[in-house]
Formats: structure tokens, C-alpha cells, sequence
């Protein structure tokens, strides 16, 4: 009984967990929602061919890291945004977020830039010629969509810092609703639309992400938003705002960027041993989006209770919100981990169900047993998630990037560079590298955590305009 009576109390108590669901359900929902997106582009594209497959996730996470130096510099808005709102100064949060618009117009162009130079980059990695020239035109394709993407972030946090998720879910939802539809006609040619294969996946995902954006603008400008949030009248570019963004925005970017490297980089190196491990490692990691992208919406949730209660001054609450976060995330997560187990057929067999059977036998049983990685990293993926977007929501941001950097050199990249290219290893000694860094990192944000300094944190200016 006394248990619970303490649930049925931390339940309802501030910084419980209906006040952390009533925000990060939606948020669960909406990056659930973009897991099923990558989870089914993939699964088409393994059907379309294993060369395929094996191409789209080295040329994918190439320019999703790229991208996530300006998703996490603009997308660091949502913390603005939720300690502005929670001290009351509703007045400066469309100011912050047209900054954040201004970062995602810089990186948009930066990354178009690029395009030219995707052929030198996929030949110095130098796959399969079959592979490289596949990777050539998805990571092409990709790029002419990262603006609209990154902008999207930054109109999100909008709602995600104020704790209004319900139209964050319902864009997301909408838009992986437009994908999925795209993917199946432009990949395999249907309806009347040629067969476009890798390159039909690129162009479903670039229209998603302007869709999304679309969807955004008329929701962010209402006239009511205007009035109170001053979303558009606080277009002006205000210099003092701008360089705050980026100083606690750009860590943040920086950091989603080294993580990025980091697995970017394994992926590139396990492509070196042959289509097989990449195809698995590519399906593996992309299986486990469908624990790892819901988490990304309770690690927002947490962000924002963070963010909302230091604005008010009252970080003992932020606190508690944290951990009440954490032990439904740690639930869910646990629950996942043991499907991977004891059921990884199950993830699987829709990859298996339109594939060629001989060609795809050995990349099942690869995957199968990369699984069982999966499920091991994962649970220690709820501390890292939770505990580094906690310290994040207060403006810690310096630290988590060079935790990032330390432990993504030491832990993940150089050793499976050595195993990979000196020691000619296996693909199950790199996994092993995988696993090592999720821990690592766990460990160190629960540390940083429990040490209390962000407690004294605040991203925004004082009244008085101190620095």
C-alpha cells in the first residue's frame, strides 16, 4: 500500500509524472512517429536491392551529422524559449526564435554548398563502386533539404518550450504520413511515377522536411502568437541574442555533431568489411530508432521542465522533474531491451519480407546478433539521454560537448578504427566499441547530474541585462 500511495502521490505532485507525460507524451509520439518513418524508408530500401540498404545509411548519417552542427546550435531555441516563458518575459521568446531561423538560413546554404564535394568525400572512403555511386546521390539529394529541416527545429521548440507539444506531434505525424506515401511511389515507381530507388527515398525525404516547414509557418505567426510571443514583430536581428544563441547553442550543436561523427565514422569503417556487416549494422541501428527516437522526445520534455522551472527559480523542482522522467523512460526502455533479447526475429523480419531470401539469409543472422548490442545499450542509453538533456536544459552545454569529444575519440572511433583497419577484426569487436562509449557516457552525465552545478545555470539575460 505504501508504495502505492507514493506513486499515486508522485503522480500527481508538481515535477511528477503526469506533468512530465502531459508534455513529453506528445513529444514521444512525434519522434515515435519519425522512427517509423526511417524504420519503413529503410525497409523499402532493403527490399529494393542490399546495395541499396548498405549505401543509405553511410550517406544518410554523413549528412544528417553535417546538418546536426546547425539542428543543435538553431534547436537550442527550446531552452530559451522554456526559461523565458517560465520568468514570465513572454515578450523576448519570438525574438530568440527568428534567431534560431537566421542559424538554420546560414546552415541551409552551407550545406547545399557541399554538394559538389560528394564525390571526393565517398571516394575516400572508398566503399564498393556500386555503393559509392549510390552514396553520391543520396547524400546529394539529402542536402538540398537541410534547410527547411533545420528551420522546422527552431519553430518546434516554439511549442516544445512552452510546453504546448500537442501541434509538434501532429505536424511530425503529418509529415511522416507524406514520406511513407513518397517513399513507396518513388522508390519502387508506382502510380505512374518512375522507379527512382535510393534516390526516390532522398527526394520523399527532402519533400517531408518542406512540408513540415509549411505546416509550421500559419501555426507560429497567428496573430494571438504575434500579439503575446511577438513571433513576428521580433523578426529583427538583435546581435546581443544572436551571439547567447550561439554561445550555449553552439556547444550543443557541436555536440550532436561529434556524436554524429562518432557513429558516422563506425559506420564508414564497418564498410570496410564487406556489404554484409554494413547492411546488418545499418538495420541494427535502425531497428533501434524505435527505442532510441521516443526517448528523444522524453529527453525534450526533460529539457523544457528544466529549462521552465530555473526560470522560475526553483531548481529543486527541476530536479524532481528529472527523475520522474527518468523512471518512466528507464520503464519503457527496459520493456524494449528485453524484446531485443529474447524476440529480435520479431524487428527483423519486415526488413526479410520483400528482400531476396539467398541475399539477405547472412545479413539476418548478422543482425539478429547485433540485437542483442542493441539491447544492452539501450538501457544505459535512458541515463545518457536523460541526465545530459537535464544539465543541457540548464546551459551545461560546454560540458556535454566535451564529454562528447573526449569519449567519442577514446571509446568509439579510434578503437574501431584500429580494430577495423590495423587489427582486421570482426564486426562484433566494433560493436563491442558501440556499447563501451553508450556506457561511458551514461555514466559521466549521471555524474555531472548528481554534482549540482547546473542547478546555479540560466541561459537567459537578467532583468537587468547582465550578461
Amino acid at each position: 500500500m505504501r508504495f502505492a500511495d507514493n506513486l499515486k502521490k508522485r503522480w500527481h505532485s508538481e515535477g511528477g509524472y503526469h506533468q512530465f507525460l502531459v508534455i513529453a507524451f506528445p513529444l514521444i509520439l512525434s519522434t515515435g512517429a519519425l522512427s517509423v518513418q526511417h524504420f519503413v524508408d529503410r525497409m523499402f530500401l532493403s527490399w529494393y536491392s542490399p546495395e541499396a540498404i548498405a549505401a543509405a545509411m553511410p550517406a544518410g548519417m554523413l549528412n544528417f551529422c553535417i546538418m546536426s552542427l546547425f539542428i543543435g546550435t538553431a534547436g537550442y531555441v527550446n531552452t530559451f524559449v522554456a526559461q523565458y516563458f517560465g520568468a514570465g518575459r513572454k515578450d523576448r521568446v519570438g525574438p530568440v526564435i527568428w534567431q534560431g531561423i537566421y542559424v538554420s538560413i546560414l546552415g541551409g546554404v552551407g550545406i547545399m554548398l557541399l554538394i559538389p564535394f560528394a564525390g571526393p568525400i565517398f571516394r575516400l572512403v572508398d566503399h564498393h563502386a556500386t555503393i559509392q555511386q549510390l552514396e553520391v546521390e543520396y547524400f546529394a539529394i539529402l542536402c538540398l533539404g537541410a534547410g527547411p529541416m533545420i528551420a522546422s527545429t527552431v519553430l518546434a521548440g516554439f511549442f516544445s518550450g512552452r510546453g504546448r507539444t500537442w501541434p509538434v506531434m501532429w505536424v511530425n505525424i503529418l509529415a511522416t504520413g507524406v514520406n511513407l506515401v513518397l517513399d513507396y511511389v518513388l522508390v519502387f515507381g508506382m502510380w505512374g511515377f518512375p522507379e527512382m530507388g535510393i534516390r526516390g527515398a532522398g527526394i520523399a525525404t527532402v519533400l517531408a522536411g518542406i512540408f513540415s516547414l509549411l505546416a509550421y509557418i500559419p501555426l507560429v505567426c497567428r496573430p494571438l502568437h504575434d500579439s503575446k510571443y511577438h513571433t513576428l514583430r521580433g523578426w529583427r536581428f538583435e546581435k546581443a541574442l544572436f551571439l547567447r544563441l550561439l554561445r550555449f547553442g553552439f556547444p550543443s550543436g557541436v555536440q550532436f555533431f561529434l556524436d554524429m561523427s562518432g557513429f558516422t565514422v563506425f559506420i564508414l569503417l564497418i564498410g570496410h568489411l564487406g556489404t554484409v556487416s554494413l547492411a546488418a549494422t545499418n538495420i541494427a541501428f535502425n531497428i533501434s530508432t524505435l527505442s532510441f527516437m521516443p526517448m528523444i522526445g522524453s529527453s525534450i520534455a526533460i529539457s523544457v521542465l528544466v529549462g521552465q522551472y530555473l526560470g522560475k527559480d526553483q531548481p529543486e523542482m527541476a530536479a524532481r522533474s528529472v527523475y520522474s522522467g527518468f523512471h518512466l523512460t528507464f520503464g519503457y526502455m527496459f520493456v524494449i531491451a528485453l524484446a531485443y533479447l529474447f524476440i529480435p526475429e520479431l524487428f527483423v523480419l519486415p526488413f526479410a519480407a520483400g528482400a531476396d531470401p539467398a541475399g539477405f539469409a547472412e545479413i539476418y543472422r548478422l543482425t539478429v546478433l547485433l540485437l542483442r548490442f542493441v539491447a544492452v545499450y539501450s538501457v544505459f542509453d535512458t541515463m545518457n539521454l536523460v541526465f545530459a538533456s537535464a544539465i543541457k536544459g540548464a546551459g551545461d552545454t560546454r560540458y556535454v560537448m566535451f564529454a562528447i569529444v573526449t569519449t567519442s575519440a577514446l571509446v568509439l572511433v579510434i578503437p574501431t578504427y584500429l580494430g577495423v583497419m590495423v587489427m582486421g577484426w570482426g564486426v562484433m569487436v566494433s560493436w563491442i566499441n558501440v556499447s563501451a562509449y553508450v556506457i561511458v557516457l551514461s555514466v559521466i552525465f549521471l555524474l555531472r547530474f548528481l554534482g549540482g552545478k547546473w542547478k546555479t545555470m540560466r541561459v537567459i539575460e537578467t532583468y537587468e541585462g547582465a550578461k
